[in-house]
């Protein structure tokens, strides 16, 4: 009966699939803990049947102490032992909760590596490094103290109960009716509690997200006069997280107190009856002192488990969202595992057919889009935004896979071909690069890490980048803070194509290349990027109409499906969508 309440009470608040599925993995420390668990309460009935014996030997059949000397060696021995399965118990517990951790750390980074930079940017950075970070910190207490303490919990009564049981069924009998209603009063209070630790993760999450993008965005909130705003929400937000936190307290406290409250009640009522008995001569002085010194025993792990429940149940809120993260499906291309195609002249890369939409159906991007990009000639991606320009170039680095369709290059389906080396012939410049919280040298670096010092400048140089660096506080060595914050736009975009050059990619993906850039520099930069395409496969997005009339080959998107394509002298005669671009963009110039 107490086993299946303790069961039904795991079950029903406190056990995680996900988490046990994890512990499982390292099985010889966790069946180690449990080992050690039911031998201490086995020894927990060695001490108090050597004690009642020793006491009873001395005041009852008065014995001396060399008579007792050797009930008191054995009483220390078992002592000794004791404290050391509970020393290694902890050990072995301590092992599991490294290992869980250790490994759901390197699951999660994994698993938020093989995201799509768009499923990545739909969560809350702040939030998912709190995850990361803090939530996996507090799977620790359940692992360490909560998870050995429910074991504990289970067997030590259980042992206890065996060995009283043919002594005294009476005793038995209360142990039996009273244990039960403390893992029923733990299956009443858990779920108050599970919701109010729920309440709090999610705050915690909420407001470590928030306070990041505070930071991040500081300089627009100063601008805009908003920053003491922003102070009064992150002190609002931390105020409720306090108000929930002490509301879960106030739980943990009241399940304890109460578990206290009926351990110490149900001892009381065994030493109650067992005096009265012992008065009346229907219970020997050994095998009372020996019930009377396990009474406190059977119930003691009860009420550890109580004081530790309020772990188990922060554990418990912090591994929802680890899984959650988890079990989000990745939307990246896997890829195959044939090597990829050389991008040389004369191949092509088609789409045929090709459907994808965004949130899971909610919002189309491409519908059926079947089109050819020429291998070693300049394509130029027009439309207005929203057209599917980005999704194009997305899916051909892999970001995502189709709903429908295939992206064929020379004859390969893309989904055949190895993702790595896929990405190693494609250099892409977005509209608004990411830069790294390193050095210039460093954030260059990323295209080809095994690149020189020479190679590095070289490709600066190229990239009509050379001069601006030099006139930093250390050259290449600056630092230029998370997102390039020390740098200007323009600044930043040339670094992003200085990574291009770096990489001699086969297949560059340029979107607005020099949106950010002045007349001059854009001017050199094209100039640069004109010779860089000598031999390359290119994909350009831009709104410039002088630049798009330059490309070989241009492809009209509109509402995701191609409406027309072909050279610019011929789409500018037709009556389409081209010709209305065209014209709005000289009437824009």
């Amino acid at each position: 009966m107490v086993a299946a309440l303790f069961a039904c009470g795991y079950n029903t608040i406190m056990f995680n699939r996900d988490l046990w599925r994890e512990g499982r993995k390292y099985l010889l420390p966790l069946a180690s803990s449990i080992l050690f668990g039911a031998l201490i309460g086995g020894l927990i009935v060695a001490q108090a049947w050597l004690m009642s014996s020793i006491i009873s030997g001395v005041f009852l059949a008065g014995q001396i102490l060399d008579e007792s000397i050797p009930g008191l060696v054995w009483l220390a021995a078992v002592v000794v032992v004791r404290s050391v399965l509970v020393y290694l118990r902890e050990v072995s517990a301590g092992k599991v909760s490294v290992e869980v951790r250790a490994g759901l750390k390197k699951q999660l980074f994994a698993h938020l590596l093989a995201l799509s930079p768009v499923q990545i940017g739909q969560e809350q950075t702040g939030e998912v490094a709190s995850t990361l970070i803090q939530g996996v910190q507090r799977l620790d207490a359940y692992f360490r103290t909560y998870l050995p303490q429910l074991g504990m919990a289970v067997l030590v009564p259980v042992i206890i109960l065996v060995v009283v049981f043919p002594l005294d069924w009476l005793t038995s009998l209360i142990f039996l009716f009273t244990a039960p209603l403390i893992p029923l009063f733990m299956v009443l209070v858990g779920k108050e509690a599970e919701k109010r630790t729920s309440r709090q993760w999610r705050l915690l999450g909420r407001l470590s997200a928030h306070f990041l993008d505070v930071l991040q965005g500081l300089r627009t909130l100063k601008a805009f006069g908003l920053s003491k705003r922003q102070g009064r929400v992150i002190r609002s937000v931390s105020e409720e997280y306090a108000r929930v936190t002490l509301g879960v307290l106030r739980v943990a406290f009241l399940s304890a107190l109460a578990l206290e409250l009926l351990a110490t009640i149900s001892t009381a009522i065994v030493a109650v009856q067992i005096g009265l008995r012992l008065l009346y001569g229907q219970i020997t002085f050994v095998e009372s002192l020996f019930i009377l010194i396990l009474a406190p025993e059977f119930y003691f792990p009860l009420r550890q488990l109580g004081a530790a429940f309020h772990s188990g149940m922060d554990g418990i809120a912090a591994a929802g969202r680890i899984f959650g993260l988890l079990e989000t499906e990745s939307q990246l291309e896997p890829g195959g595992s044939e090597p990829a195609p050389v991008l040389d002249a004369g191949g092509e890369i088609r789409f045929e057919g090709v459907r994808f939409a965004y949130q899971q159906g909610d919002r189309s991007s491409l519908q059926g889009v079947s089109m050819a990009v020429p291998l070693g000639r300049h394509t130029a991606l027009v439309g207005a935004s929203g057209a599917g320009k980005s999704t194009v170039f997305s899916l051909l680095m892999g970001f995502f896979q189709p709903d429908a369709g295939q992206i064929v290059v020379n004859g390969m389906s893309l989904g055949e071909i190895k993702m790595q080396d896929w990405r190693a012939q494609i250099g892409w410049v977005p509209q608004f690069p990411y830069l790294f919280h390193q050095t210039v040298a460093e954030n260059i670096w990323v295209a080809r890490p095994g690149a020189s010092r020479a190679e590095v400048i070289e490709a600066a140089q190229r990239a009509n980048a050379h001069e601006f660096i030099a006139d930093l506080p250390e050259g290449y060595n600056t630092v230029i803070g998370e997102r390039g914050v020390r740098l200007s736009g323009g600044q930043a975009q040339r670094l992003a194509i200085a990574r291009v050059f770096l990489k001699e990619a086969r297949l560059l993906l340029l979107d607005e290349p020099s949106s950010s850039l002045d007349v001059e520099n854009a001017a050199a930069i094209h100039q640069a990027l004109d010779a860089l395409k000598q031999g390359r496969t290119v994909i350009t997005i831009s709104h410039q109409l002088s630049r798009v009339r330059m490309a070989d080959w241009i492809v009209v998107l509109e509402q995701g499906k191609v409406v027309q394509a072909g050279t610019h002298e011929a789409l500018f005669i037709e009556q389409g969508a081209y010709r209305a671009l065209a014209r709005a963009g000289e009437g824009g110039q």
